[in-house]
C-alpha cells in the first residue's frame, strides 16, 4: 500500500505492507521502492515491510540541497520513528546498503535493529587508473573554461543515472560516491548477511568480500551469473537465503 509521511517538512512516499515483526528495505539509487515487489511481496506474509522512497527518487520530494550519506541515515532514523518500528531488520540493495552500513557502525542512541542484510551494497570507493583522472580533470577544466564543451564531455562519458538526474541528485551522486565506508565496517556488531552477484560491475563482488572480511558477524552469499540486481535475477534462491537468516 502505497502511503505519505512528512519527514522535515518533505513529503515521502512509503509502502507499508504486512503484519509482524518490522523489516526496513532501502531501495538503491534512482530505483524506488516499488522497484523492490519481489522483496516485499515475499516477506510481507509473515512480517510488516516498509520501503520509504529516498527524497529525490520515486514519489518523494528532492531535497533543498545535495544530500550525503549522514543526511540519509538522519532521514532513516526520522522514518523509522514517525512509522513507530522497533529494533527492525534492516535490509538495503545498493545506495541502500551504503546508508545502513553508515547507521549501522554509529547507530544513534536508543535506535536498535536485529540483523542486517547488505545486496550488492554501496560504500566502497572504486580506485580509478590514470585515464580516468584525465577524464575528470579535463571536465574540471573545460567546466571552467569552455562550459558548452563541457556539457558535451558529461553527456558523453557520464553515467546514465548521472545524466538523467536533477542537478541537486548528481552533487548528491558525486558526494556519496567519493565516501569510503571501509574503515567503519568493523564497527558493525549486528549479524549480516551478505548478498552478491559475481557479475556485479556497480559494486564488484570484492567490496562483498571486503565487507564480509571486515565486519565481524558477516556471511556472504554469492548468486552466480548475476549482476548488480542479483536478488532478482536468482530470486527463487535469494528468497531461500533470505529466508533461513531472518
Amino acid at each position: 500500500m502505497q502511503s505519505e509521511v512528512t519527514i522535515d517538512g518533505r513529503q515521502v512516499n512509503y509502502i507499508d505492507e504486512g503484519a509482524g515483526n518490522p523489516v526496513l528495505l532501502l531501495h538503491g539509487w534512482n530505483s524506488p521502492a516499488e522497484n523492490y515487489r519481489l522483496i516485499i511481496n515475499h516477506l510481507s506474509a509473515r512480517y510488516r515491510v516498509l520501503a520509504p522512497d529516498f527524497p529525490g527518487c520515486g514519489s518523494s520530494e528532492e531535497p533543498e540541497s545535495p544530500w550525503e550519506s549522514s543526511d540519509y541515515v538522519n532521514f532513516v532514523v526520522k522514518f523509522v520513528a514517525a512509522m513507530g518500528m522497533e529494533n527492525p531488520i534492516l535490509i538495503g540493495h545498493s545506495n541502500g546498503g551504503r546508508t545502513i552500513i553508515k547507521l549501522a557502525a554509529n547507530p544513534p542512541p536508543n535506535f536498535t535493529f536485529s540483523k542486517i542484510i547488505l545486496i550488492d551494497a554501496a560504500g566502497i570507493k572504486r580506485k580509478h587508473g590514470a585515464g580516468y583522472y584525465i577524464k575528470v580533470y579535463s571536465y574540471k577544466l573545460a567546466k571552467r573554461i569552455f562550459p558548452c564543451l563541457a556539457e558535451k564531455m558529461r553527456n558523453k562519458t557520464g553515467s546514465e543515472d548521472y545524466k538523467t538526474a536533477t542537478p541537486i541528485m548528481r552533487q548528491t551522486m558525486v558526494r556519496l560516491l567519493n565516501e569510503d565506508m571501509t574503515s567503519i565496517l568493523h564497527k558493525i556488531k549486528a549479524p549480516t548477511l551478505i548478498i552478491w552477484g559475481d557479475l556485479d560491475t556497480a559494486t564488484p563482488l570484492s567490496d562483498g568480500q571486503l565487507m564480509e572480511k571486515l565486519i565481524p558477524d558477516a556471511g556472504l552469499v554469492i548468486l552466480r551469473g548475476t549482476g548488480h540486481f542479483s536478488f532478482a535475477q536468482a530470486w527463487p534462491q535469494c528468497s531461500r537465503v533470505l529466508d533461513a537468516f531472518i
